[in-house]
């Protein structure tokens, strides 16, 4: 367990350094069209911090990830149903797991500050509540 926890720790570290270039949500609607863009990608990137970590943890049971178009929608189901974490915490990241397929397939001229808002103003909750549950997955 020790190297697992070992890269989730480096996830957790990369997800950190996101939270610190993450404007405040108040600041959305005076953001640029680039500057939004850059908001998305940081939200982008903290989901997929929050996979990697899952996909490590997920692996490391030698539990087999699918794959396919709806592969990101079955590795948050599978932590759940692994109890890797919690109802509330796979409930909170559906929204950043939507946002994150959404981003992916739209134009930076379709993001808007206020769908974006309770994004950036529920992020750090939704991480601490991620990293309860993986504490305790791992201790």
């Amino acid at each position: 367990m020790g190297e697992l926890s070992q890269r989730i720790k480096a996830e957790l570290e990369n997800i950190d350094e996101i939270f610190n270039e993450m404007p405040s949500y108040l600041k959305l609607p005076n953001l640029s069209t680039l500057e939004l863009a850059g908001v998305a990608a940081l939200l982008h990137n903290f989901y997929n911090g929050i996979e990697n970590i899952l996909k490590q943890i997920i692996l490391s049971h030698k539990l087999e990830i699918t794959v396919g178009e709806s592969w990101h929608k079955e590795l948050l189901e599978l932590a759940f149903s692994q109890d890797f974490i919690s109802k509330d915490c796979k409930n909170s990241l559906a929204q950043y797991l939507a946002f994150r397929h959404f981003f992916s397939h739209a134009y930076a001229l379709d993001l808007y500050p206020d769908r974006m808002e309770p994004l950036v103003k529920n992020s750090k909750e939704v991480y601490e509540i991620f990293k309860k549950d993986i504490d305790k997955f791992l201790s």
